[in-house]
């Protein structure tokens, strides 16, 4: 999506391409997600700030370095800890009514310099020359168009969340699931905000594999599968006692 302009792009205007309840796709992406330690990363396209027009440029751009990193390079804790990706922060402004939070939190980590520098060097003699400073921290170019973007990006994020409450399938989401859109809808879930610490230990492969909801995930997969193999079962021996076959 874009984050640093008016309006939001790819996910946040896509409808469902199937035509059961999206809460089934989310559970089962996130759900996926945490079991194999998937890190989901997206690039820019359109404008990196209002001084930069990069049209699909970087979309074409990471795949060509991507391919040029190991797979442990790869991997959100390995970028982490080597500096390479840094966590963006919530900060408050200075408004005429008072102080105001900008929810800059919601656009997780960004590439650092450091970055730029080891793998883009990869594919360029000049690799600052391509990606400078204000590419990489668009607040520089501009203030208040980076706080704009962030507040059309949450915008977007609650107006999609708040479906799910008005339709009633938040019902189906799972209990993580549950938690993210109670945040993108209300900024919280029972009070916690995203970064709580309790909030944030749910959110792990182990704390998922030793829960009951998964649990009975899996139980329901088995039950289901079941029924289905015993009813293709039946339909191949109804199917063999058929006269001539």
């Amino acid at each position: 999506p874009s984050t640093t302009g008016a309006g939001s792009e790819g996910a946040l205007t896509k409808g469902p391409f199937n035509a059961i309840n999206a809460t089934a796709d989310l559970n089962n992406t996130l759900v996926s997600m945490l079991l194999t330690g998937y890190g989901g990363f997206s690039s820019a396209a359109g404008y990196i700030g209002p001084n930069y027009k990069v049209d699909h440029d970087i979309s074409l751009l990471i795949p060509e370095v991507w391919c040029r990193m190991a797979p442990k390079e790869r991997t959100a804790e390995w970028l982490i800890k080597n500096g390479e990706l840094e966590k963006i922060d919530d900060y408050e402004v200075d408004t005429p009514e008072g102080k105001k939070t900008i929810n800059a939190s919601r656009l997780g980590y960004r590439i650092t310099d450091k970055f730029v520098a080891h793998y883009f060097g990869r594919v360029f003699d000049n690799p600052a020359a391509a990606i400078n400073e204000d590419m990489l921290k668009p607040e520089l170019q501009s203030e208040e168009v980076f706080m704009d973007g962030i507040e059309n990006l949450c915008d977007a994020q609650k107006k999609s969340a708040l479906n799910y409450f008005k339709d009633g399938t938040i019902k189906y989401a799972c209990p993580l699931l549950k938690i993210v859109l109670h945040v993108m809808a209300y900024g919280h879930y029972e009070g916690k905000s995203i970064h709580d610490p309790e909030i944030r230990a749910l959110f792990t492969r182990e704390a998922m594999l030793k829960s009951d909801w998964y649990k009975q995930r899996l139980v329901t997969k088995q039950q289901r599968d079941t029924v289905r193999l015993m009813s293709n079962i039946k339909a191949l021996e109804d199917f063999m006692n058929r006269p001539g076959y």
